[in-house]
């Protein structure tokens, strides 16, 4: 019973640092099956050794990525994240925008200025003016969410 709370405890550990690899059932390299060391759960150990199985043991690339559970282009992309970046580029980084990209210091400046020369102005009405103003569609909850960071922070 030990060994499967163990087991969990450190899925859920990978999954909080984004590691946990979600075709771990499709690993089928002997490394993993037969030794404690290597976990098809981990997807930097995963990652590590289909690019180890093709640059070291000279192993296909379709043979190395079908044995750790990945595709051919899922090889490349792993092969040019680990050339730029080493390990750390191997795990998964969220796709698209990080914050508020539409919020730049001139758009939240105006916000602000609106807010103090209308306190009860509704972010409704601060995205209608932001779109006049400086022609950027910002969602109001958006305007809503950077107020209360900025609320925060004082």
């Amino acid at each position: 019973m030990p060994i499967d709370r163990d087991k969990h405890d450190k899925q859920a550990v990978l999954r909080q640092h984004a590691a946990l690899n979600p075709r771990a059932h499709g690993v089928t390299h002997a490394l993993f099956a037969n030794n404690a060391f290597f976990d098809p759960d981990d997807v930097l150990q995963v990652k590590y050794e289909m690019l180890r199985l093709v640059n070291i043991d000279k192993r296909s690339i379709s043979e190395a990525a079908k044995a750790c559970g990945f595709s051919r282009p899922s090889f490349y992309q792993a092969m040019t994240a680990f050339e730029s970046g080493g390990l750390a580029a191997l795990l998964a980084h969220k796709s698209g925008p990080h914050g508020g990209h539409k919020l730049t210091p001139t758009v939240l400046q105006f916000i602000c200025e609106a807010r103090a020369t209308d306190p009860d102005i509704r972010a409704e009405r601060l995205a209608e003016l932001v779109h006049q103003n400086f022609g950027v569609q910002v969602h109001p909850r958006s305007i809503e969410r950077q107020l209360l960071r900025k609320k925060k922070r004082r």
